[in-house]
């Protein structure tokens, strides 16, 4: 029988919810580990009481990721702090990201690798999607791609999820948490696939995962928001800007000029252009049916989707409207334009592009310390008060 414990006292009840999705994007996931600090250090202080112990768990209902914003959901959910995550990338991001180390390493599929081991490492062996365990503090979304079916997975473990009912024997709950975040992880081009036996007793459902990105879902926003009001999820979170919050995190991004000069070329660019292309759809559904109260200019015919009143003013956003959620949006322009408006014209953007620039890392640390002073509590509105509130 589906229940929310141990989590039942905050699950049960009625009460607006918040909701945090996170890009694919490498090594890169510095930028957005940096922007994630700066939100919790200003959480913490706003509705966490400066209560050391305050994490984004605590805050956000429900986490989603891609790629290697899996990694950060996952451990997100998990209850580490910004900080214990950024210390993972940072010390353990050359064994995760250079592909020529892993693929010169790598003995199994199943078991072995440097990133699998360290996943293994990090979230605990035997840690599932199951609640009832009480290792998972909120509720978490990992997307997938399944190679085999040839469609996107996206695993959650919302306990009413049709796919998580416990009696079924390909339940997705009984799925080792660092299998599957390894799966969302698992590039094209830059590493080896994931194979996962979804039923013990069935071989036939043993499927085979590449990378998340790979899916529309790089940026998983808007699946966020479906999965957590579309009755079929089961979840039926009631939509509204004061009921509904939903913070977007890039991972940098910016697009590419010029033709591809070879096939080799084509095959390390493609996969990099497809994710900015899927990011840049999926912010601007975000900001047509929600209410984006922070983000940086899609493009100069849509620019930022802010509601502007008739006379080109924000509008009031203490005004509620008939959008779904309030929208904030937080991501880092690697372009070499977008590096000089954040002061950082020193840096080549050819360095900080690439999901596997693990010899940048104090680059991107630069990058999304210039990034983090976006954020705002301002930009959350009503949902930046007191927990008790």
């Amino acid at each position: 029988m589906a229940t929310w414990e141990p989590l039942g006292e905050r699950y049960s009840a009625a009460r607006p919810r918040k909701l945090l999705a996170l890009d694919g994007g490498g090594i890169r996931g510095i930028i957005t580990l940096k922007i994630l600090g700066e939100l919790e250090q200003q959480l913490r202080h706003t509705v966490g009481e400066n209560n050391p112990e305050f994490r984004l768990c605590h805050y956000f209902d429900y986490i989603a990721g891609t790629s290697t914003g899996a990694i950060i959901a996952a451990g997100l959910a998990l209850g580490m702090s910004v900080a214990e995550l950024l210390d993972f990338y940072l010390h353990k991001g050359k064994n995760m990201f250079n592909k020529a180390f892993l693929l010169k390493q790598w003995k199994s599929l199943y078991e072995a690798g440097p990133l699998l081991d360290m996943l293994k490492e990090t979230f605990g062996s035997e840690t599932t999607l199951d609640l009832r365990e009480g290792k998972l503090q909120c509720l978490l979304l990992v997307v997938t791609m399944n190679r085999s079916t040839d469609s996107p997975w996206p695993i959650t473990n919302n306990p009413f999820a049709t796919y998580n009912a416990l009696h079924r024997p390909d339940c997705n709950l009984h799925i080792k948490l660092h299998q599957l975040v390894r799966a969302s992880t698992a590039a094209p081009v830059f590493f080896p696939p994931e194979t996962l036996q979804w039923d013990k007793h069935d071989p036939t459902k043993t499927f085979v995962f590449v990378d998340g990105g790979v899916t529309p879902y790089n940026n998983p926003a808007f699946l966020l928001y479906r999965m957590a009001t579309q009755p079929a999820y089961k979840l039926n979170w009631p939509v509204g800007e004061d009921k509904l919050l939903l913070v977007s995190v890039g991972a940098g991004s910016a697009p590419t000029v010029g033709s591809y000069a070879n096939l080799l070329d084509t095959g390390k660019k493609l996969l990099g252009d497809l994710m900015y292309t899927v990011n840049v759809d999926q912010d601007i559904n975000c900001r047509t049916i929600g209410r984006c109260s922070y983000g940086a200019p899609i493009d100069r015919e849509l620019h930022d989707m802010v509601p502007m009143d008739e006379e080109g003013h924000v509008e009031n956003l203490a005004q509620k409207t008939p959008r779904h959620f309030r929208y904030v949006r937080y991501n880092a322009d690697l372009s070499a334009s977008g590096l000089k408006q954040h002061g950082l014209d020193h840096l080549r953007p050819e360095d900080v592009q690439k999901m596997d620039s693990v010899h940048y890392v104090k680059e991107l640390a630069q990058v999304g310390e210039a990034a983090a002073r976006q954020v705002c509590i301002s930009h959350l509105g009503p949902f930046g008060r007191k927990l008790t509130d």
